[in-house]
């Protein structure tokens, strides 16, 4: 095939790409299921040029962008904050908070690749557990997240517009190998 996989750290220049990337992953992912006004709410509110600006100067997040043949085909979102708390030990906890491939590019490597990088990153930084949340109605993503190892511990309520819907929440720890 030829393709090679390359994962980089976003900087500032990269708002307008991940607020692009961003919102059409998140509509292909979950237009299907969801009210097209509720939908377009969200995509306002989560991925608008300035939105995603701030989200990639906070000093809490680190965005991965997954690149083949110089297009963004993947992106993640890791993020230290405040863990709930069904999350395992709390004293050193990232959140996966976003975790998206291209509809292209779906089955082609990205979600492995990007996985291994987040992990990586995670302990590079000195994490010991990783969490994360994924629609209850998403079963592909979930078999995804168990096959690298995250177990259910708890659910939360993840509001898409004005539609409360829930997230199982999934830990992995990084201590155990």
């Amino acid at each position: 095939m030829g393709e090679e996989m390359t994962i980089r750290k976003a900087t500032g220049d990269d708002a307008e790409l991940l607020a692009e990337l961003g919102a059409r992953t998140f509509y292909d992912a979950f237009a299907a299921q969801n009210n097209p006004e509720d939908l377009s709410a969200y995509l306002e509110k989560a991925y608008g040029l300035q939105q995603q600006a701030e989200e990639i100067a906070d000093p809490r997040s680190t965005f991965l962008i997954a690149e083949m043949n110089q297009a963004a085909v993947g992106y993640s979102k890791l993020f230290r904050g405040e863990a709930p708390g069904c999350i395992p030990t709390q004293s050193a906890v990232i959140e996966i908070a976003r975790f998206y491939s291209t509809q292209e590019y779906v089955g082609r490597g990205v979600g492995p690749t990007l996985m291994q990088a987040c992990l990586h990153e995670a302990v590079r930084s000195g994490f010991q557990t990783v969490w994360l949340g994924v629609w209850e109605k998403n079963p592909r993503a979930i078999a995804f997240y168990r096959k690298w190892g995250f177990e259910p511990v708890g659910s939360h309520i993840f509001v898409v517009g004005s539609d409360p819907q829930t997230d199982l929440l999934m830990a992995k720890d990084l201590t155990k190998t």
